[in-house]
């Protein structure tokens, strides 16, 4: 009887560990960083089917999107994106910015977007470097009758990307819709005290329930690791927008992120608000040349004191290089 209730017992004891192991398996792919709870991917996606940029801010705050899961400024409720759009020629950014306070605001990724021709578009969405630990890069999946031939504005050794086939976004509704004549860019009304009425914030799941969700998303886009579209950089760089609370909420957990990874982060010159950046873990650039171009400039140091106290000694050069005998002799 005691050996039957010891097996029950040790048959008991294995469930539970197999169970609290599967319960810790979807920790295991986590970075523990702010941008494992929001889906590149998913943003993408939710951009592809949307009519307008107003449309997709809607998608994009919706629960049923199941994109957004972002708690920055842990109040218990996901936190509300909003879109800045920025045009210039035929390249067009559209700034995904979380509101994290009535004073700030912090970026959480970027879409860019260029048009290559009458019938074709290129897209791309990058995460924000202070939220994804370095600047992830994603695009849609290569597909039947999806993709074209591209080739980089720029060539040599500048060029940010290979020539090759690339998805053309060309017949997504929202590409379609900002390229029209008569569109003026989209730059969201909506403030930390101003929220549009059909917005109704949710609770932020744990990420065993939300990982799911996010790499379902991610079946039909991919990481790369170049930029398609360099004038976007451009066009982003002077309004990208930091918030010092996220930065130093989440310092830790970025810097050890960023030196495993050994990133070396994306930093503009400037944040509109002012807001600190994380130290870059890149090594710190070395002195103008190396050591042995530093012990030319030594040996060459040496040589013109011989020289000057050759002159002292008895003679000097003139301009011409001829020796004079020093007028002291």
């Amino acid at each position: 009887m005691n050996i039957r209730n010891y097996f029950t017992a040790c048959i008991a004891c294995l469930g539970m560990t197999l169970t609290a192991t599967a319960q810790e398996q979807p920790e295991q792919d986590s970075t523990g960083l702010p941008g494992d709870n929001f889906s590149l991917q998913g943003a993408l996606d939710l951009f592809k089917q949307s009519a307008s940029p107003e449309a997709f801010e809607k998608l994009l705050n919706s629960a049923n999107s199941k994109v957004n899961n972002l708690d920055l400024n842990e109040d218990g409720n996901t936190d509300y994106i909003r879109i800045v759009n920025k045009k210039e020629n035929d390249v067009q950014v559209f700034i995904l910015q979380a509101l994290v306070s009535s004073t700030e605001s912090q970026d959480i990724a970027v879409i860019e977007l260029e048009k290559k021709g009458d019938n074709n578009a290129i897209v791309q969405i990058v995460g924000d470097p202070d939220i994804y630990g370095e600047s992830v890069i994603a695009e849609p999946a290569e597909e039947e009758d999806n993709a074209f031939n591209y080739t980089p504005t720029n060539h040599g050794p500048a060029a940010s990307s290979p020539e090759g086939i690339v998805v053309n976004v060309w017949l997504w509704p929202c590409v379609r819709f900002v390229y029209a004549p008569a569109y003026a860019v989209w730059v969201s009304p909506w403030t930390w005290y101003s929220r549009p009425v059909w917005y109704r914030p949710w609770r932020p799941v744990p990420w065993y329930a939300y990982r799911p969700v996010r790499y379902t998303y991610a079946r039909r886009y991919v990481v790369v690791p170049v930029h398609r579209i360099p004038p976007a950089r451009v066009i982003y760089r002077p309004v990208r927008v930091t918030s010092v609370t996220v930065i130093n909420r989440n310092r830790v957990v970025v810097n050890n992120y960023r030196t495993t990874r050994n990133v070396n982060r994306y930093s503009p010159q400037r944040t509109n608000n002012g807001g600190r950046q994380y130290q870059s873990n890149t090594p710190a650039r070395a002195d103008r040349g190396s050591a042995i171009n530093r012990g030319e400039r030594a040996d060459r140091r040496a040589r013109v004191g011989e020289n000057r106290s050759s002159g002292r000694n008895g003679e000097y050069r003139t301009r011409s290089g001829r020796r004079k005998a020093d007028r002291g002799n």
